[in-house]
């Protein structure tokens, strides 16, 4: 969920890597120019950073059960887009970042930020009112796949293998086995999963929009992002009052939760994803995928007491088997690469990153 988003636009502010060249020499940081000095490198590890990405990301379906006890969805939604929104302005503001000034980019990320932020945020929401957050983190992890199987409808440089193929078909048969379609699915609640799955399916269409329209924008991607967010909270400040009332009160432990959901989850989680992308790459970046739904289980069972069945777990992992699989790429038997490796990245650059939020 989280990786939502906004680094999709990261993304675009770099040409994917040659193969066979390091992620990291690719990457905007170790571009230097003749006579520079090299970027001055972080305080904090990237180890750790990764880490505590994947702690926040992995935490936040359990933010916002909490947060849904005490708010409507629409109300935990916009308090998230709120915070997250605040961080980064004041983010923006330090480092003098000038926003968008055309109407054109101001309108497609109009319609990013109901895709990647507005939208499955909600869904999101709403649906764990009536499933666990174990279950919502699992779902979240089914992005990669649907980016796949989008990628090779929508995007025509983006040839299927058999490995991707293979990827996708394991991907799906452990969506089954999470929800136990042997049982006939019974006690599944449809409505919340369907919407947990089609958050999970609006991130990757979002990701194909930005592509096609926000590439080469001239902005940085903190600009982008900053923008984005604040475009989703206005969407949500307009929705919110017409199917919620004001709250009648403020208790404790869920307006945290909304807090930190968006403090840390929307908005300190893109500035490290961002430094992430930029030091080691998107390709290294890209593996806190994997670890989100693993921790969302772990903080579900273990704070929540959310109950687990086997199937759960096993249908998880073979989950994230089949989104591995559907980002690797065949080794290739030389040096030149692929066809077209050398002669640019155009046909790469319009591939959807599966990087998230």
């Amino acid at each position: 969920m989280c990786y939502e988003i906004e680094v999709v636009i990261v993304d675009l502010m770099s040409a994917p890597p040659a193969p066979g060249t390091p992620a990291a020499e690719t990457t905007p940081a170790s571009r230097t120019l003749a006579g520079t000095a090299p970027a001055r490198r972080p305080a904090l590890d990237w180890r750790l950073r990764f880490a505590a990405l994947s702690l926040i990301w992995g935490f936040s379906f359990l933010l916002i059960k909490v947060g849904t006890d005490g708010y409507a969805p629409f109300q935990v939604t916009l308090g998230r887009l709120l915070s997250g929104t605040a961080v980064l302005a004041v983010t923006m503001a330090v480092k003098r970042e000038r926003l968008p000034r055309t109407a054109r980019t101001w309108g497609h990320l109009a319609v990013a930020a109901f895709l990647l932020n507005a939208l499955p945020f909600s869904l999101f929401a709403y649906a764990e009112l009536t499933i666990p957050s174990t279950l919502a983190g699992i779902c979240n992890a089914t992005s990669p796949l649907w980016g796949m199987a989008l990628s090779l409808v929508a995007l025509s440089e983006d040839r299927p293998t058999r490995r991707r193929v293979a990827g996708l078909g394991l991907g799906f048969l452990g969506v089954l086995t999470v929800l136990g379609a042997w049982q006939g699915f019974s006690g599944l609640d449809f409505s919340g999963t369907a919407m947990a799955l089609l958050a999970s399916l609006s991130y990757p269409i979002g990701w194909i929009y930005v592509r096609r329209t926000l590439a080469g924008s001239g902005s940085s991607a903190l600009a982008l992002t900053g923008s984005q967010l604040f475009l989703g909270t206005v969407q949500l400040a307009l929705v919110t009052p017409l199917f919620t009332s004001a709250p009648d009160a403020f208790p404790l432990w869920p307006t945290l939760a909304v807090v930190a959901l968006g403090a840390l989850g929307t908005g300190l989680a893109v500035l490290l994803q961002y430094g992430l992308v930029t030091e080691v790459g998107p390709t290294t970046a890209q593996m806190v995928t994997y670890f989100i739904p693993v921790i969302a289980t772990a903080a579900g069972v273990a704070v929540l007491g959310e109950q687990l069945s086997w199937n759960t777990p096993v249908g998880a992992l073979v989950v994230l088997a089949g989104a591995a699989l559907t980002q690797s790429r065949a080794r290739t038997g030389g040096p030149a690469g692929p066809p077209n490796a050398v002669a640019g990245t155009r046909r790469r650059e319009r591939r959807p990153s599966l990087i998230r939020s």
